[in-house]
């Protein structure tokens, strides 16, 4: 059995009951970062066997952990924070178990663009989520695609990046686009900033930003 398990994206109470019963109870806890996730395991009196899982290893070890798997072994996956496999390590593992006759079982739990969406003021019947822009190759024609884009829009950033995407939002968007930055969600200095791409760009751009980041935007209009 692969549980997969979401962390608190913030504030350490967030974390389930069974979330806890269950990381008490595996044979191996996997990872994105042991020393993060040694915190939170510590927060709440957890001694179990870590191993790192993540982007640069998981190609690596995922066949070994199927074997483990097989043999009965029960493990849980746990990223810095969030849910895995939402912008996080998970999928290949998740495929192999699949493809195996393996159980995988995912709790429900933090997710950092639920609540922001939630929050934002923008529709939520209908939406899409795009966690983190290309970089560099293919960021034209990804910003393109989405300036068309009818469903509200949700993107992950780093605060460095903040506002750089979103003077390219306006480029591509339109400056009158309604759009909501959250940042820190859970935690204390949790801040959530509404307004037009424009008024939210020119906000950020005058001040430091820190922390995670979620943006969320008003899709296109139907003609």
């Amino acid at each position: 059995m692969l549980y997969l398990i979401p962390t608190p994206i913030g504030n350490l109470s967030d974390m389930t009951y069974r979330a806890v019963e269950l990381l008490n109870v595996v044979d191996l806890i996997l990872a994105e970062d042991t020393r993060t996730s040694s915190v939170l395991l510590k927060h709440y009196n957890i001694h179990k066997p870590i191993s790192p899982y993540h982007q640069h290893n998981e190609h690596k070890i995922v066949s070994h952990l199927i074997d483990q798997l097989m043999m009965g072994k029960a493990m849980a996956l746990i990223t810095d924070a969030g849910t895995p496999g939402i912008s996080d390590p998970a999928y290949l593992l998740v495929k192999a178990c699949v493809e195996n006759g393996i159980e995988v079982n995912c709790l429900p739990g933090a997710t950092a663009f639920v609540p922001a969406l939630v929050n934002s003021g923008l529709p939520t019947d209908s939406f899409c989520f795009e966690g983190f822009l290309p970089l560099k190759k293919g960021r034209q024609t990804f910003l393109k695609r989405m300036a068309v884009e009818e469903r509200t829009m949700i993107f992950y950033e780093s605060p460095m990046r903040l506002v750089k995407t979103l003077s390219h939002f306006i480029e591509y968007f339109g400056a009158e686009r309604k759009c909501s930055v959250s940042r820190e969600l859970s935690k204390k200095f949790e801040e959530n900033k509404r307004g037009t791409l424009q008024e939210v760009h020119d906000y950020f751009n005058a001040k430091s930003v820190k922390g995670e980041i979620v943006i969320v935007v008003e899709g296109r209009g139907k003609l």
